[in-house]
């Protein structure tokens, strides 16, 4: 997630153009902004064990969209296929449910079990 979201927030010009780009598919160009900036943060996030709930969230909805919106028409696999993102949207699902691991930043900063 975080190399996905710092190619679109990074690289001159790719921000802006991947905002462009989710208003082709129906949705406003803001949310682009706060997709992008979620993959790039949330991504951060869960390789830190930061805040896993608020990212492992941002991320599972990001990934939904995603997949609804521009993966699904290609099929499972494939150039395009879903495969990737639906794996995103597993494991964010599962950090969702089950909570940060042991060597999370969350357990030591909120004193989780």
């Amino acid at each position: 997630m975080l190399l996905h979201g710092w190619e679109k927030v990074v690289h001159p010009g790719s921000l802006h153009g991947f905002a462009l780009f989710v208003t082709h598919l129906g949705i406003p160009a803001w949310l682009g902004y706060v997709a992008a900036f979620t993959e790039l943060l949330g991504g951060a996030a869960l390789i830190l064990g930061l805040f896993t709930p608020i990212a492992s969230a941002g991320i599972a909805i990001d990934m939904a969209v995603a997949i609804l919106r521009v993966h699904l028409h290609h099929g499972l696999t494939g150039p395009g296929g879903f495969e990737f993102p639906l794996s995103l949207l597993a494991l964010a699902l599962i950090l969702l449910a089950d909570g940060p691991g042991w060597l999370a930043i969350d357990r030591i900063v909120f004193r989780g079990n």
